[in-house]
């Protein structure tokens, strides 16, 4: 396709992609705070149940869930709606404190989180396959929306269901919003500077674990931070209609008058006065195949109907899904060290930032398909060793903890990165709202998984160090998208699955110089 070299022979960052980048990225700074919030917003305060004796009788966990009869005895009896009382001296009201979820109502707790989890997973099947045929932008600017108002409406929800619905609309929410912000980023960047925005864009992920800290400590009643972290989401709305929509699926979605006025208009950002103009006739698809690859109407089936494709999503699959399967059974079991949550998540958040540029050069230089399965393998070894570190050696196994999740949060941007270059823009918001949903999969399962302890003690440790060493090194034998131009169709996909290689004129660093 014509439009393919039109957008493969930028060789510039230009001022039109340092904006869009910043555009894109300023919403990724609040993503992991609505995925973790629920550390802090679900925090159980000390409680005891209202009676006539003094607090520190009822100071015993066995005498949590329930209150005495009389001061004269011992008989207790079951707690009664209503009757809880809190110690809100850390925080000023959580959602444990707001519904009473302590004692026969604890598990609801975690439903909450599943709740949000089950959204995210769904909103990865939605918006994935709506943005293949409805474009990226519109798609984009709806989840933000999205995102903003069911974030507002959980934190003045007056019920527990209706709470845990907005939570399920937030998470669909962040979901397509994620994997159409980073798939209409790297279908705007040049193909040299994919690694370092691709992982800039995960540094902005990253950060956000931060900020969710920050903000937490600062505001410790659950409705404010709540409502302090989804406001945000509307003024990224109006940010974001800036934004224009892909250039390549606007051709392949036989709107080339768009795509055009999309290009020419990069070019006034830029004040390229001097370029040569495009024009309709560049940007007319060379085959009949692709003047009708998205006119087709393509599926998710379409992601398993030819060989290279269904080994790609399968290993890709694999791989989304034991990386979220460890990372968020490490994320979420942070209050296990004895620590303040406060600390340990900002920890966890600065150590991730220098594994980011680790993967940055190990992508740029070495490969996307190398990166991915060398941050899945590693720390599933380190998983595997801290089996043999003492329980009282406490530093020694959050350094594990610390680094294994860094490392997994760090195969998780490549595969973002690799994910949205293998697959073919008909179908890239597709595969990438399918791996994302194997993705969330592994965190609803993951729970699953620390059940087991209670039978065998050291089996969940087990698990969550075989499963990434088992699913990363398949993506070994996937192809290498490293200074490969993007594919539009399946038929180039396939191709390029049986030659293996992918041509270029010449290869550059992500710094510019040839090499």
């Amino acid at each position: 396709m014509a439009l393919k070299d039109v957008l493969e022979k930028e060789r510039l960052f230009s001022p039109f992609h340092s904006i869009l980048v910043s555009v894109l990225s300023a919403p990724l700074l609040f993503v992991a705070t609505h995925n973790l919030m629920q550390i802090f917003t679900a925090a159980v305060p000390p409680h005891h149940c209202q009676s006539n004796l003094t607090w520190e009788q009822f100071s015993q966990p066995n005498d949590s869930c329930n209150r005495y009869i009389s001061s004269l005895s011992n008989a207790t009896e079951p707690c009664k709606p209503g009757d809880w009382k809190y110690d809100l001296s850390t925080y000023t009201s959580t959602i444990i404190s707001k519904w009473d979820l302590v004692c026969e109502r604890e598990w609801m707790k975690e439903l909450a989180q599943s709740v949000y989890m089950s959204g995210v997973l769904v909103g990865a099947i939605v918006y994935g396959s709506l943005a293949d045929r409805f474009g990226r932008r519109v798609v984009i600017l709806w989840c933000l929306l999205q995102t903003a108002s069911m974030g507002t409406g959980a934190a003045f929800a007056p019920y527990f269901s209706l709470y845990c619905f907005f939570r399920f609309m937030t998470g669909m929410g962040i979901c397509g919003f994620i994997i159409n912000d980073l798939g209409l980023t790297m279908e705007w960047t040049p193909m040299r500077y994919r690694p370092t925005v691709s992982i800039f864009q995960g540094t902005c992920l990253t950060i956000g674990q931060i900020i969710l800290a920050g903000v937490a400590y600062v505001i410790r009643d659950w409705n404010w931070l709540q409502l302090a972290l989804s406001v945000p989401y509307f003024f990224f709305f109006i940010l974001t209609c800036w934004v224009p929509e892909s250039s390549r699926w606007l051709v392949l979605a036989n709107r080339s008058q768009q795509a055009l006025y999309n290009l020419n208009r990069v070019a006034r950002v830029n004040g390229d006065k001097h370029r040569s103009p495009v024009t309709l006739e560049m940007l007319r698809p060379e085959t009949q195949n692709d003047s009708t690859a998205l006119t087709s109407r393509m599926t998710p089936i379409d992601l398993f109907r030819t060989p290279t494709m269904r080994k790609m999503t399968i290993f890709l699959s694999m791989s989304w899904f034991s990386s979220s399967f460890c990372f968020f059974a490490l994320a979420m079991d942070i209050q296990k060290f004895g620590l303040s949550i406060y600390l340990v998540q900002v920890v966890f958040g600065c150590v991730e930032l220098p594994l980011r540029v680790l993967s940055t050069v190990i992508s740029a230089y070495i490969g996307r398909r190398f990166a991915v399965s060398v941050f899945l393998i590693l720390p599933g070894i380190l998983i595997l060793c801290s089996l043999a570190v003492p329980k009282d050696l406490i530093i020694l196994q959050l350094s594990l903890t610390v680094l294994s999740k860094g490392f997994l949060g760090s195969s998780i941007v490549c595969a973002y990165l690799y994910t949205a270059e293998v697959f073919p823009t008909v179908l890239r918001q597709t595969g990438l709202g399918f791996t994302n949903m194997m993705m969330r999969l592994g965190a609803v399962v993951a729970p699953l998984v620390m059940m087991t302890k209670a039978y065998v003690p050291f089996l969940p440790l087990v698990i969550f160090g075989a499963v990434p060493i088992v699913c990363g090194l398949p993506i070994l034998w996937l192809p290498e998208t490293l200074d490969c131009p993007l594919l539009d169709t399946v038929d180039e996909v396939e191709a390029r699955g049986k030659n293996a290689t992918c041509k270029t004129k010449e290869k550059e660093s992500v710094f510019g110089t040839k090499l």
